[in-house]
Protein backbone atom coordinates (compact mmCIF):
# COMPACT_ATOMS: atom_id res chain seq x y z
CA UNK A 1 0.00 0.00 0.00
CA UNK A 2 0.96 3.51 -0.83
CA UNK A 3 2.31 5.81 2.14
CA UNK A 4 -0.13 8.46 2.68
CA UNK A 5 2.43 10.94 2.73
CA UNK A 6 4.40 10.11 0.05
CA UNK A 7 1.29 9.87 -1.97
CA UNK A 8 -0.09 13.25 -1.00
CA UNK A 9 3.53 14.58 -1.69
CA UNK A 10 3.52 13.25 -5.41
CA UNK A 11 -0.18 14.92 -5.80
CA UNK A 12 1.31 17.88 -4.31
CA UNK A 13 3.77 17.78 -7.46
CA UNK A 14 0.93 17.16 -9.87
CA UNK A 15 -1.27 19.90 -9.08
CA UNK A 16 1.61 22.26 -9.10
CA UNK A 17 2.95 21.05 -12.68
CA UNK A 18 -0.91 20.96 -14.13
CA UNK A 19 -1.45 24.68 -13.01
CA UNK A 20 2.00 26.21 -14.21
CA UNK A 21 1.80 24.12 -17.33
CA UNK A 22 -1.15 26.46 -18.76
CA UNK A 23 0.61 29.80 -18.26
CA UNK A 24 4.00 28.41 -19.10
CA UNK A 25 2.54 27.01 -22.36
CA UNK A 26 1.53 30.27 -23.26
CA UNK A 27 4.61 32.14 -22.64
CA UNK A 28 6.44 29.73 -24.85
CA UNK A 29 3.73 30.29 -27.45
CA UNK A 30 4.40 33.95 -27.49
CA UNK A 31 8.02 33.13 -27.91
CA UNK A 32 7.64 31.45 -31.34
CA UNK A 33 5.15 33.74 -32.18
CA UNK A 34 7.84 36.52 -31.63
CA UNK A 35 10.48 34.58 -33.19
CA UNK A 36 8.30 34.33 -36.77
CA UNK A 37 8.58 38.16 -37.05
CA UNK A 38 11.36 39.30 -34.64
CA UNK A 39 9.41 42.91 -34.69
CA UNK A 40 7.83 43.41 -30.97
CA UNK A 41 3.57 43.28 -31.67
CA UNK A 42 1.41 44.50 -28.99
CA UNK A 43 -0.62 41.79 -29.03
CA UNK A 44 2.29 39.26 -28.18
CA UNK A 45 3.89 41.41 -25.99
CA UNK A 46 1.18 41.57 -23.72
CA UNK A 47 0.25 37.57 -23.87
CA UNK A 48 3.55 37.29 -22.51
CA UNK A 49 3.43 39.62 -19.69
CA UNK A 50 0.02 38.37 -18.80
CA UNK A 51 1.25 34.85 -18.92
CA UNK A 52 4.60 36.16 -16.79
CA UNK A 53 1.92 37.46 -13.99
CA UNK A 54 0.04 34.68 -14.33
CA UNK A 55 2.80 32.24 -13.25
CA UNK A 56 4.63 33.92 -10.80
CA UNK A 57 0.91 34.90 -8.73
CA UNK A 58 0.57 31.29 -9.33
CA UNK A 59 4.31 30.26 -7.63
CA UNK A 60 3.92 32.88 -4.88
CA UNK A 61 0.49 31.34 -3.97
CA UNK A 62 1.70 27.88 -4.23
CA UNK A 63 4.85 28.94 -1.90
CA UNK A 64 2.49 29.71 0.77
CA UNK A 65 -0.46 27.02 0.65
CA UNK A 66 2.13 24.08 -0.06
CA UNK A 67 4.84 25.26 1.28
CA UNK A 68 6.87 25.33 5.16
CA UNK A 69 5.13 27.47 7.84
CA UNK A 70 7.08 27.88 10.60
CA UNK A 71 6.60 28.37 14.63
CA UNK A 72 6.02 32.40 14.79
CA UNK A 73 6.08 32.95 10.88
CA UNK A 74 4.03 35.80 9.95
CA UNK A 75 2.64 37.09 7.08
CA UNK A 76 1.30 40.43 5.99
CA UNK A 77 -2.44 41.52 4.47
CA UNK A 78 -0.71 43.98 2.26
CA UNK A 79 1.24 40.87 0.28
CA UNK A 80 -2.14 38.94 0.84
CA UNK A 81 -4.45 41.36 -0.80
CA UNK A 82 -1.98 41.88 -4.25
CA UNK A 83 -1.22 38.60 -4.86
CA UNK A 84 -5.19 37.33 -4.93
CA UNK A 85 -5.40 40.35 -7.29
CA UNK A 86 -3.05 38.91 -9.49
CA UNK A 87 -4.05 35.50 -9.17
CA UNK A 88 -7.88 36.08 -9.97
CA UNK A 89 -7.17 39.46 -12.15
CA UNK A 90 -8.34 37.47 -15.49
CA UNK A 91 -10.24 34.24 -14.44
CA UNK A 92 -13.81 33.63 -13.64
CA UNK A 93 -13.72 34.14 -9.59
CA UNK A 94 -13.20 37.17 -7.75
CA UNK A 95 -11.56 37.28 -4.21
CA UNK A 96 -12.44 39.59 -1.24
CA UNK A 97 -10.27 39.36 1.48
CA UNK A 98 -10.67 41.39 4.90
CA UNK A 99 -8.31 40.93 7.66
CA UNK A 100 -5.77 42.48 10.23
CA UNK A 101 -2.67 43.82 8.70
CA UNK A 102 -0.42 40.55 10.80
CA UNK A 103 -1.70 37.49 10.33
CA UNK A 104 -0.30 34.09 10.96
CA UNK A 105 1.90 31.76 8.55
CA UNK A 106 0.51 29.08 9.32
CA UNK A 107 -3.30 30.38 9.56
CA UNK A 108 -2.76 31.94 5.74
CA UNK A 109 -1.72 28.51 4.94
CA UNK A 110 -4.76 27.04 5.58
CA UNK A 111 -6.59 29.66 4.32
CA UNK A 112 -5.27 29.29 1.30
CA UNK A 113 -5.66 25.71 1.05
CA UNK A 114 -9.47 26.33 1.68
CA UNK A 115 -9.84 28.81 -0.77
CA UNK A 116 -8.27 26.79 -2.87
CA UNK A 117 -11.36 23.81 -1.21
CA UNK A 118 -13.56 26.89 -2.04
CA UNK A 119 -12.61 26.89 -5.92
CA UNK A 120 -13.62 23.11 -6.30
CA UNK A 121 -17.16 23.99 -4.79
CA UNK A 122 -17.77 26.91 -7.74
CA UNK A 123 -15.98 25.24 -11.00
CA UNK A 124 -18.48 27.92 -13.45
CA UNK A 125 -17.18 30.87 -11.51
CA UNK A 126 -18.24 33.17 -8.69
CA UNK A 127 -16.91 34.94 -5.81
CA UNK A 128 -14.68 33.76 -2.49
CA UNK A 129 -15.03 36.09 0.16
CA UNK A 130 -12.21 35.63 3.14
CA UNK A 131 -12.98 37.30 6.37
CA UNK A 132 -10.65 37.17 9.86
CA UNK A 133 -11.77 39.07 12.83
CA UNK A 134 -12.52 38.10 16.37
CA UNK A 135 -14.76 35.52 15.21
CA UNK A 136 -12.47 33.79 13.93
CA UNK A 137 -11.93 32.86 9.56
CA UNK A 138 -14.77 32.57 7.56
CA UNK A 139 -14.48 31.68 4.09
CA UNK A 140 -17.99 31.88 1.76
CA UNK A 141 -17.78 30.90 -1.83
CA UNK A 142 -20.88 31.73 -3.91
CA UNK A 143 -22.30 30.95 -7.18
CA UNK A 144 -25.60 30.36 -9.09
CA UNK A 145 -24.13 26.83 -9.99
CA UNK A 146 -23.00 25.36 -6.20
CA UNK A 147 -21.23 22.24 -6.61
CA UNK A 148 -20.75 19.62 -3.24
CA UNK A 149 -18.96 17.01 -2.63
CA UNK A 150 -19.03 15.91 0.76
CA UNK A 151 -16.99 13.05 0.58
CA UNK A 152 -14.44 15.31 -0.23
CA UNK A 153 -15.52 18.07 2.52
CA UNK A 154 -15.01 15.02 5.15
CA UNK A 155 -11.40 15.05 4.81
CA UNK A 156 -11.03 17.99 6.48
CA UNK A 157 -12.21 16.09 9.25
CA UNK A 158 -10.57 12.55 8.19
CA UNK A 159 -7.57 13.59 5.70
CA UNK A 160 -6.79 9.79 5.25
CA UNK A 161 -10.43 8.65 6.26
CA UNK A 162 -12.30 9.36 3.03
CA UNK A 163 -11.67 8.79 -0.55
CA UNK A 164 -8.55 8.80 -2.93
CA UNK A 165 -8.14 12.00 -4.23
CA UNK A 166 -6.80 13.08 -7.80
CA UNK A 167 -4.42 16.27 -8.11
CA UNK A 168 -6.63 19.00 -8.67
CA UNK A 169 -8.02 18.08 -4.71
CA UNK A 170 -5.06 17.92 -2.99
CA UNK A 171 -6.08 20.54 -1.12
CA UNK A 172 -8.93 19.28 0.75
CA UNK A 173 -6.19 16.45 2.86
CA UNK A 174 -3.95 18.87 3.36
CA UNK A 175 -6.22 21.60 4.65
CA UNK A 176 -7.41 18.34 6.85
CA UNK A 177 -4.07 17.57 8.38
CA UNK A 178 -3.04 21.58 8.81
CA UNK A 179 -6.27 21.95 10.71
CA UNK A 180 -4.98 18.83 12.71
CA UNK A 181 -1.49 20.71 13.62
CA UNK A 182 -3.45 23.95 14.47
CA UNK A 183 -6.07 22.41 17.01
CA UNK A 184 -8.39 23.97 14.76
CA UNK A 185 -12.06 22.45 14.35
CA UNK A 186 -13.92 22.84 10.79
CA UNK A 187 -17.64 23.51 10.12
CA UNK A 188 -18.91 23.95 6.46
CA UNK A 189 -22.50 25.01 6.05
CA UNK A 190 -24.29 24.63 2.26
CA UNK A 191 -26.63 26.11 0.98
CA UNK A 192 -28.02 26.75 -1.97
CA UNK A 193 -26.18 29.05 -3.96
CA UNK A 194 -23.04 29.35 -1.50
CA UNK A 195 -20.70 27.56 1.08
CA UNK A 196 -19.40 28.77 4.19
CA UNK A 197 -16.15 27.52 5.61
CA UNK A 198 -15.76 28.36 9.29
CA UNK A 199 -12.24 27.70 11.55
Amino acid sequence: MTDPAQQLAALVGSRLCHDLISPIGAIGNGVELMALDPRPKPAEIALLADSVASANARLRFFRIAFGVATQGQSTSRIEIVPLLGDLYRTGRIAVDWTSPVDLSRAEVKLAFLLILCAEHAIPTGGNIKVVHDDNGWHITAASPRLRHDSALWSLLDTPFGGPEVEPAQVQFPLAGLMLDHLARRVTVDVALTNLTISF
